[in-house]
């Protein structure tokens, strides 16, 4: 290893889909030595789309790693996909780099997911640049315009593309060259400007002596804080397929993109909760150990990889570490640099760089590694992933595979962020959660390919519950005589209905001893029985009070099994005459849209029954509705959302309370129930 971390980059390349990230990523490759020949999605033959799903669709479904070695410049590069059922790997690879790559297509100009990724690295604190791509044929005079008006002044050019996109000029080191608009010299005094006035030092060499008067370390630490403060996004022009612009652009991450000691630094805290206290992973190779886990593969080969980045010491061979607050190390047997599927095994890796280790089962997304327990309780500030909407219940299509199922879920669980897996115990199913169809049928097929499970789907149920709403008395006297001792037992009971939300209560109100005190808890699990399983449509039953109030028995053929039938008969009895009525779950929603989409959006709700509260305006002109809206109308929202918006618009849900359903609900749900109480 010829590098130091004074030496590293690590950048992630992001974008809208088909921007041009992965055919940017083998161009850069090429440029930098690292491959021969530069590879083609058409063809499947990159690094980066290595993957037979990814191959056969030709776009990315994961984010990849290769790295460039310059001299004592070393590159880590991450190809992240651009579709937005898959921003789970993209969003975890922020975690990784310093500098975040925006692709812009110059074709296509400024697209959705060009304005959410500028916010989500904006979040991160990262440094940004804009990289407009296919600048043969784009309209990059326009594009420039509307990137500053949408991004702000602070978005400048770095070079500008000449000779009708086939090469790119200078507008900082060297301005020199004919641009094919705007003046190269205006460009180079715009940037210039703005780089110097985030220093005051600068600044004043600059004003007194004029450009000549700056050293090229002045310059260079001027540029390298406004970047990492956000005062400057450098756009940059490239033709990854003629390769326009591409050795500029490596120029240009080796001069002036941050190392790991010039970025912000990482946001980790020690503690948990309010007593959570940030603190400072320096890149010192010689301090603790401290390295963050953003990416799990499980390979089928390899087995699982779990991909780390260095913040803090050298993780070397056979290094002890722990993971989060565990007491018991493991040993660092194999430690792996990536480029694409390929595997290196490497002796170390300093603060800054990127490693991997394999076959560490106990290792999860996320997870801390550290060699010391000094390093106990520390964690990296969690990113923030849209939360998983789209939901499809699963079982396996074949009997006898249910752990088998458990397991792959898991696995793929471990690789996606965005990817969830529930088991809801009320209505035995589990359901698996993604950001689309389309995420969960690729995670779906990715598990039939890989692990050998396949699985039948339908939409989740949804859990309704059933209430009374009026007072009512019930009976019901349980007598079997079957030759030998009998069975015997009387309840008479009453019920009445109970605010929202309150569950259930039982009250013992029989006086006299009519029924024993023995017998009262099965005249209770006789009633809980059909708490569980409903009494109209098989729904749990909550928010009802029942008062036992009086009974009778038999000093021989009374037992336990005879008053919890004849509790359940009493209550169902009762519940008959109480008018009974379905609840269902009501959701608290935000979603956020582009406002010229706002009238569409709301219009949508209304015919769903939402009730809209409000609306509040966001940064790029978007907008959040806040309304509550029963959850059974927004089962299948993210595809309406889609088709309104064109791909732009998000949503979170989050349970609110039940509300009794409309009485044609309630018809087909009582229409289709087909009771099974069991018999006298």
């Amino acid at each position: 290893m010829s590098y130091t971390t004074d030496g590293i980059r690590n950048i992630a390349l992001v974008g809208h889909a088909s921007a041009g990230k992965t055919t940017l990523f083998e161009a850069l490759l090429q440029a930098g030595g690292t491959i021969q020949t530069q590879g083609s999605v058409e063809r499947g033959s990159t690094v980066s789309d290595f993957d037979p799903m990814e191959k056969e669709r030709q776009h990315s479904i994961a984010d990849t790693i290769a790295s460039i070695d310059r001299g004592e410049c070393h590159i880590n590069l991450i190809d992240t996909p651009g579709h937005p059922e898959f921003r789970g790997p993209t969003l975890s690879a922020l975690a990784a780099v310093e500098t975040c790559a925006i692709v812009v297509n110059a074709h296509n100009g400024i697209e959705f997911s060009t304005h959410r990724l500028m916010e989500y690295a904006r979040q991160r604190n990262l440094c940004r640049v804009l990289v407009v791509n296919k600048i043969d044929g784009g309209n990059c005079r326009a594009l420039v315009e509307s990137l500053r008006e949408t991004f702000g002044p602070e978005c400048l050019p770095i070079n500008l593309p000449a000779q009708g996109g086939k090469s790119v000029v200078d507008c900082f080191f060297k301005p020199d060259g004919v641009a094919d608009f705007d003046s190269v010299a205006a460009a180079h005094q715009r940037i210039i400007d703005q780089v110097v006035e985030i220093n005051e030092t600068v600044m004043g060499h600059y004003l007194d002596e004029g450009e000549q008067g700056l050293s090229g370390q002045e310059l260079h630490d001027a540029f390298e804080q406004c970047l990492r403060e956000g005062h400057l996004v450098p756009i940059c022009f490239v033709s990854a397929r003629t390769g326009a612009g591409v050795k500029e652009l490596l120029d240009l991450i080796e001069r002036l993109a941050p190392n790991p000691k010039e970025g912000n630094p990482p946001p980790f805290v020690k503690g948990s909760g309010a007593d959570a206290a940030p603190i400072e992973a320096k890149p010192d190779p010689n301090a603790h150990v401290i390295a963050d886990v953003w990416k799990i593969v499980n390979d089928p080969f390899v087995g699982k990889l779990s991909v780390f980045r260095v913040y803090q010491g050298t993780v070397k061979k056979d290094t002890q570490l722990f993971i989060d607050d565990g007491k018991k190390p493991f040993k660092v047997g194999h430690l792996f640099k990536l480029k694409g599927k390929d595997h290196v095994e490497i002796d170390h890796a300093i603060p800054g760089d990127i490693a991997a280790v394999a076959k560490i089962d106990e290792i999860h997304f996320d997870a801390v590694l550290h060699d010391s327990h000094d390093e106990d309780h520390i964690h990296l500030k969690p990113q923030e992933f849209p939360v998983p909407m789209f939901g499809l219940a699963v079982e396996p299509a074949h009997k006898g595979q249910e752990q088998k199922l458990a397991t792959a879920l898991a696995k793929l669980g471990e690789e996606d962020p965005c990817f969830r897996v529930e088991h809801n115990k009320e209505l035995n199913e589990t359901v698996v959660r993604g950001l689309s169809d389309l995420h969960l049928k690729l995670m779906l097929e990715r598990m039939k390919e890989r692990y050998g499970v396949e699985v039948k789907s339908r939409p989740p149920r949804i859990a309704y519950r059933e209430t009374v709403s009026g007072l009512a008395e019930g009976h019901h006297r349980h007598k079997k005589q079957t030759g030998g001792a009998g069975q015997f037992g009387e309840v008479f009971l009453r019920i009445e209905p109970l605010e929202r939300g309150a569950g259930f209560e039982f009250v013992d109100a029989v006086k006299g001893g009519t029924i024993p005190g023995q017998f009262l808890p099965a005249v209770e699990k006789g009633v809980r029985q059909v708490l569980e399983h409903g009494a109209v449509a098989g729904y749990q039953m909550q928010d009802v009070r029942v008062i036992v109030y009086d009974g009778k028995y038999h000093p021989v053929d009374s037992k336990e099994v005879a008053f919890i039938s004849a509790g359940k008969k009493a209550f169902l009895d009762a519940i008959a005459k109480a008018r009974p009525t379905l609840l269902e779950p009501v959701v608290n929603l935000e979603v956020f849209v582009p406002d010229n989409h706002m009238g569409d959006v709301t219009g949508g709700l209304a015919s769903k029954r939402a009730r809209i509260s409000g609306t509040d305006s966001l940064r790029g002109g978007e907008i959040i509705i806040k309304a509550q809206v029963p959850l059974a109308e927004v089962t299948d929202y993210q595809t309406d959302l889609k088709s309104l918006t064109g791909g732009r618009g998000r949503y979170t849900i989050e349970f609110s309370h039940y509300e009794v359903v409309p009485p044609q609900v309630q018809k087909h749900l009582t229409d289709s129930y087909k009771p099974r109480h069991e018999e006298d």
